[in-house]
């Protein structure tokens, strides 16, 4: 769905990563999905759901091109051209399963909303977060909120050193929630943990599944990214 959303904030959370929070049309978002938001670049930046709350929906992102630095420079009271919500999310039919979610970088977004919504309804959950160095962390205390969570850093300034893999592997879980780079998610997709759903973040072009823009290899095929998923049983996709 096409619609017009309201800048309510806009700033910087950590090294590189910005937090904006939108008003929207009250709509029923999942976990894992995301809009398409249109910005001074031809084609749209596809930003995952990190929070909703009534209309406000919280969006994280990184300032990496032309097209992040539009949304980076936007002000309250600005107007947004988004389509969404798209995409299909992150199961939450998990009762009595301990979940895990692990999440790299701009990865992490989506997890906590999804952390949330799980915790809402009494399922047990433990996160896995990973970042570069500790001026790159954010939303630590608020995943905390929610319960144990574990950070790791790639260069060990913060928390545990090194990759997500570590700690996963000792933590005994029914499901795995995971999204982030694609080398994680390979990783995790190869875990012991028997559920494993995972995230695909991928360049887009509709974001409605019309081009192929967003194909993603598949047993057998192809998926798009953005129609199909972004959330992926992880035997549903080759990485």
């Amino acid at each position: 769905m096409r619609q017009f959303a309201t800048v309510l904030s806009n700033h910087p959370i950590a090294k590189g990563a910005m937090e904006m929070k939108v008003s929207v049309e009250d709509s029923v978002i999942a976990p894992g999905t995301f809009f398409h938001v249109k910005t001074s670049e031809l084609l749209r930046r596809p930003l995952s759901v990190a929070n909703v709350e009534g209309d406000v929906v919280t969006f994280l992102y990184k300032v990496i091109g032309k097209g992040t630095q539009d949304l980076a420079a936007r002000r309250p009271g600005d107007v947004l051209d988004v389509l969404g919500p798209l995409g299909n999310g992150f199961p939450l039919e998990q009762t009595g399963k301990r979940v895990v979610l692990v999440g790299g970088g701009i990865g992490v977004p989506p997890l906590y909303y999804t952390r949330r919504l799980l915790t809402e309804r009494g399922i047990k959950t433990i996160a896995i977060l990973g970042f570069d160095t500790k001026e790159s962390v954010f939303y630590e205390e608020a995943f905390r909120a929610l319960g144990e969570t574990i950070i790791t850093t790639v260069d060990g300034s913060y928390g545990e050193a090194g990759f997500v893999t570590g700690p996963l592997a000792d933590i005994e879980a029914d499901v795995l929630f995971s999204c982030g780079p694609e080398p994680m998610l390979k990783a995790v997709a190869a875990s012991h943990i028997k559920e494993r759903f995972i995230s695909i973040e991928n360049r887009m072009g509709c974001g409605i599944g019309a081009c192929f823009a967003c194909v993603c290899e598949a047993p057998g095929g192809y998926v798009k990214v953005c129609s199909d998923g972004p959330v992926f049983r992880a035997e549903e996709v080759t990485l």
